[in-house]
């Protein structure tokens, strides 16, 4: 499975500006008005990542939520990723 470098994912998923490319995979964080709202918008993340069998290492605090993507079998960021990426933004 293809993994993408830093370049290669911007290139990739221009319209994902939101998420940065770390060593351990592509994360965004996110601010909610309230937890009920965060948990809200986490529970719709999960139905997406459970229908596409990727799961991604999710952190809450309160209203604050931090998502992180990779292909722990593929050793880094994929074509998974970049789509899950995409599915999770189309929530906001």
């Amino acid at each position: 499975m293809k993994t993408y470098n830093k370049k290669e994912f911007i290139s990739k998923c221009k319209e994902s500006k939101e998420w940065s490319f770390t060593k351990k995979g592509i994360k965004r964080k996110l601010e909610f008005d309230n937890f009920v709202e965060a948990f809200g918008f986490l529970t719709k993340v999960a139905i997406l990542a459970e229908k596409a069998s990727h799961h991604p290492e999710i952190k809450n605090v309160y209203n604050k939520v931090t998502i992180l993507l990779t292909t722990h079998d593929a050793g880094g960021v994929t074509n998974k990723d970049v789509d899950l990426a995409k599915k999770i933004n189309a929530l906001l």
